[in-house]
Parts: structure tokens; C-alpha cells; sequence
């Protein structure tokens, strides 16, 4: 049974989560032609906060988007000024502007990702100011370096009739190229924190905060693509403070948490080729771990 710790919004939380992703692309770079993001000194590959903040707003979409309190604000293929227009409309007439407190209490009421991540809507039309949210999350980084791979593919159909060379060439037979980007594995690791003074301010509820833990950890059963590969949870370990402003750094929370390359794996294709330590004896006073995925 999981212990209500970690649903009391009147306590900080910080979080490691461990996420591994085998033939795919976790978080392409536009930068690079979708390669897969790495720390160009160290080879490590990176997965941005922005991308895994999605992957929760499309769990949270799924499974609870059709209620009041847990629609989602950052879409898809949707203009913000609209989704505040309609806010806006229900709740003062479409007035285009209120005051600024009362359209951000408004906006913290109706979506779950503003109530949780923050948002600037400080907008000239339906300006609801900016929130700051309680949950902040940081890059995620692969333990040990990643070989990120281009590879050429061919799909069977083709968008036109070719024109054969004077050579002869055969190449109309063949149907559209393509390039795939991807990882063979990485194991990623991301950190992140729960704010109680910030989730006063937006109104975050223990309900929000159990759903969130429980989007980290099936989040990736929603989100599944050919591009991505497979993606799982492999460790989500949760520090809880007694205290609203901390029991103890959180640093020395974290470093509890070791993950390393078994000996005698050269390149590892598996999570099973990794060890993770986990220190849960004598812990600070005021501080308790919780296990959700992992040993």
C-alpha cells in the first residue's frame, strides 16, 4: 500500500526517476536534424524537462481530462489566447480583461498543468499574469555515454512515378527514403521537486499530487511510438520532509541513489546491465524515502 506521505502537499518532496529507452528517440534535437540530445563533451544523452512536463500533460489528458479541475492548458495544435478566451467567457462574460489575480485563480482552477508546472499568460488579451508552479523538473542525463544512430529506410510506397536515367537506373522500383534516428539503449536519470508554499498559491489538492506520481509511472504506456522505441520507468524514489521548507540538502538525498554500470559490461543494451544502490538507512530526522518503482 503506498504510504500518504507522499500525497500530503504540506510537505516538500524530491524525486529521482529513472526512465530507460531502448531503439528510440527519447527527445530528437531540431537542432541536429532529430538526433537524438547529448552533451557534446560527454556523450551523454539529455531528455529536456519540457519533453517528460509533456508526457504527463498527455497521461493527465487521457485520464482525466474530461473533469473540471484536470483539463490540460499547453495542447496541441491549439492557440492559448482561445483556451483563455473560454475560460474567460464562462467566468466574467468574455471580459477581455479582469483582474489579473482573478484570471489566474481562474486559470489554477481549470487546468492541471497550470496548477502544477506554472504558466505565463501574461497576455494583452485575457491576461491572467504567471504562475509559478510547485513541481519543477530537471534534464534528464543517461548514466553512461549513448551511440545516437541515423540510419537510412526505404518505404514501399512511392509519391510519383520516376523517371528512369539514361543509364538504365532501376532506382522507380524502390519507394521513398526515409532517415530513423535513435538510441540502442540509454538508461536516463532526472531529478524533481515538489514546492508546498508554491501549491498553496495554485491550489494544488493531494489528489493532484497522487496523480501525478502515478503519470511518472504509466505515462509511457500512453505515449508509445515507433520513433520513441520502448520507453519504461525503471525507478521512481520519492524523499518526503516532515518539514515545508526541508528536513535535510537535497543533494545528500540524492547522492542515497547510485546507479552504475555492472563490471565486465562493456556496452550495455539492458537495465539489467545496471546496479542501483539505494541507501534508505538513517535517513535525516524528518525524512522518509518511498519506493514506487524499483527495489
Amino acid at each position: 500500500m503506498t504510504s500518504p506521505i507522499i500525497n500530503d502537499i504540506a510537505r516538500r518532496h524530491d524525486f529521482v526517476m529513472l526512465f530507460e529507452v531502448t531503439d528510440g528517440n527519447p527527445n530528437g534535437d531540431p537542432d541536429a536534424g532529430n538526433l537524438p540530445r547529448v552533451d557534446p563533451e560527454t556523450m551523454q544523452g539529455l531528455v529536456t524537462d519540457v519533453a517528460l512536463k509533456r508526457k504527463v500533460r498527455d497521461y493527465v489528458d487521457l485520464a482525466r481530462g474530461t473533469e473540471q479541475r484536470y483539463k490540460i492548458y499547453v495542447q496541441h495544435e491549439a492557440y492559448l489566447t482561445d483556451t483563455r478566451r473560454r475560460v474567460f467567457s464562462a467566468r466574467a462574460s468574455e471580459q477581455k480583461s479582469v483582474p489579473m489575480n482573478d484570471g489566474r485563480k481562474w486559470m489554477c482552477e481549470e487546468f492541471f498543468d497550470v496548477r502544477m508546472f506554472g504558466a505565463v499568460m501574461s497576455m494583452k488579451e485575457f491576461n491572467a499574469g504567471q504562475v509559478r508552479g510547485p513541481i519543477q523538473l530537471t534534464f534528464a542525463r543517461s548514466i553512461n555515454p549513448i551511440t545516437p544512430l541515423d540510419i537510412a529506410i526505404v518505404g514501399p510506397a512511392q509519391n510519383s512515378k520516376q523517371t528512369k536515367s539514361a543509364e538504365g537506373d532501376e532506382s522507380d522500383k524502390f519507394g521513398t527514403m526515409g532517415r530513423k534516428t535513435l538510441v540502442p539503449y540509454g538508461l536516463y536519470r532526472a531529478h524533481g521537486f515538489f514546492n508546498p508554499h508554491f501549491a498553496k498559491q495554485t491550489g494544488v489538492i493531494d489528489e493532484d499530487l497522487a496523480l501525478f506520481w502515478q503519470a511518472l509511472q504509466v505515462m509511457w504506456d500512453t505515449d508509445r511510438s515507433a520513433s520513441r522505441g520502448m520507453m519504461s520507468c525503471r525507478g521512481l524514489y520519492i524523499f518526503s520532509h516532515e518539514s515545508s521548507l526541508g528536513n535535510a540538502p537535497t543533494h545528500t538525498l540524492f547522492d542515497r541513489i547510485q546507479v552504475a554500470r555492472r563490471e565486465n559490461v562493456v556496452a550495455p543494451r539492458s537495465f539489467g546491465d545496471y546496479a542501483v544502490t539505494v541507501d534508505a538507512a538513517a535517513l535525516p530526522e524528518g525524512v522518509s524515502l518511498t519506493t514506487l518503482v524499483g527495489n
